[in-house]
């Protein structure tokens, strides 16, 4: 007896991944007109708003291994827009900061971020809009998901 084999558009994942790929592969290229790659601009953003970090702290917040970081750290710093520091309290320590270039740059970068953003949702209606955002935080919050998506 043979069971029924279901369609790929069959599953809530599908349709997830298709609009997340339309999403995110449209964002990719617009960030990397300015010169930088998502997992990059994730890594500015949440430098943003600190003075300096340590790796550590930031690896925690973003939800990325501290060799990920690292990596991250040294494209940012060989690009001019970041800055590594040897710690004031631990000689092996590092903090990291936003250069005054990569700290100009974040707010370009989150306009295009909104830009994008509104091109793919702004389709929808403002309820729409609130009813997908309540949903997927919501899968969010139940599943434990905390990573910065940056693929």
């Amino acid at each position: 007896m043979s069971r029924a084999v279901s369609n790929l558009t069959d599953h809530t994942g599908y349709w997830m991944r298709m609009v997340s790929n339309a999403v995110s592969q449209e964002f990719a290229r617009k960030v990397a007109e300015e010169g930088v790659t998502v997992a990059e601009w994730s890594f500015m953003r949440a430098l943003f708003s600190e003075e300096r970090m340590p790796p550590t702290a930031l690896a925690d917040r973003m939800g990325m291994t501290r060799g990920a970081i690292s990596k991250l750290a040294d494209r940012l710093v060989a690009k001019g827009l970041v800055l590594r520091d040897e710690s004031e309290t631990d000689k092996r320590g590092q903090l990291l900061s936003l250069s005054p270039k990569g700290r100009a740059k974040v707010p370009l970068l989150a306009r295009l971020a909104d830009a994008n953003d509104a091109e793919y949702f702004g389709v929808l209606t403002g309820e729409e809009r609130h009813a997908l955002d309540r949903i997927l935080r919501g899968l969010v919050e139940r599943r434990g998901l905390s990573a910065t998506p940056v693929d």
